[in-house]
């Protein structure tokens, strides 16, 4: 396997009144596939509930939140959604990285590229492409970042959670030359209201339109349908919705579930009566009870 050394940079800056220890390039120098382009990357306030946003990503970075506890600890790498067109980093990145800290578990937050063809020439593959490439880094570093190099685990959300999904199910043919499946294979898996499936009668429309097209052929659309990609090590997960979701729904994680446990993966499935989409880290929201059921899971299943 190809080693390289990563330059790691001080992370000074706060985002959004968070502050992480450190940014680390997923990848050393260039970028594969990324072509020429004017595309300018952005932090912006989404239209719809004042989400802080992030754009036109063609730099793909690891931003590091250790935790202060001792000794060598779990990590979780999360993925923010946004349909594959934006990624909310701080509610369901920066916040949830801070939360996880506080239960003992180091947590990065992957700033990833969007399927956007005028970054990258192989659009549908770059989100994987980076989180394959992220996890590598991770349990390449862990002895020197005190990690626990068999509890390095997955977390998404929305479109991040298909991006978490396609991680956990995909790892047999990674999207990386001269990788070994066990060095992208994630140790466990959190989905939190996931975009699963690419399928027409499951699937988030914008999320399949941004990452395949408007017209993917059918091996694609299978290819990319996580619900068909579970096979037996896929790794054990905890998978939460909302039944009132009117953007993605339900039946995405119900499907998944019933995969899982006809392969006999253990999964831990939670779904509330209310809660609608992206509620991500809030405090003020009834549905942040889903944060006492993760962390319950986790101390079952990764904190021990």
């Amino acid at each position: 396997m190809k080693r390289f050394c990563f330059i790691v940079f001080a992370f000074v800056m706060g985002i959004n009144g968070t502050v992480a220890q450190q940014i680390i390039p997923v990848w050393e120098n260039q970028v594969p596939a990324n072509i020429a382009h004017d595309v300018v990357e952005e932090r912006t306030i989404a239209e719809w509930g004042g989400a802080k946003i992030l754009t036109g990503v063609s730099v793909p970075e690891l931003w590091m939140y250790p935790s202060e506890e001792k000794g060598a600890l779990p990590a979780v790498i999360i993925c923010p959604g946004g349909g594959y067109r934006v990624e909310a980093y701080e509610h369901e990145g920066t916040k949830v990285a801070e939360w996880l800290n506080a239960l003992g578990i180091h947590a990065f937050v992957l700033k990833y590229r969007l399927p956007d063809e005028r970054i990258c020439t192989n659009a549908t593959e770059a989100p994987l492409m980076d989180l394959q490439k992220a996890m590598q880094v991770v349990r390449e570093r862990a002895e020197q970042w005190n990690i626990e190099k068999d509890k390095i685990g997955v977390m998404g959300f929305s479109a991040g959670g298909h991006l978490a999904a396609s991680a956990s199910n995909l790892f047999m043919q990674p999207f990386l030359d001269d990788v070994k499946p066990a060095a992208v294979r994630p140790d466990f898996s959190i989905l939190i209201y996931p975009v699963i499936s690419m399928e027409e009668a499951l699937t988030h429309q914008g999320s399949k339109a941004a990452l395949l097209g408007e017209a993917p052929d059918g091996d694609q659309v299978r290819l990319f349908s996580m619900e068909h990609q579970v096979s037996s090590q896929t790794p054990p997960t905890f998978i939460l919705h909302a039944r009132d979701d009117q953007s993605v729904s339900v039946n995405n994680t119900m499907s998944y579930t019933e995969a899982l446990k006809e392969k006999g993966i253990s999964v831990q499935q939670v779904i509330l009566d209310e809660g609608g989409h992206g509620f991500g880290y809030n405090p003020d929201s009834p549905t942040f009870s889903w944060t006492q059921d993760l962390k319950e899971w986790l101390e079952d299943n990764v904190l021990k």
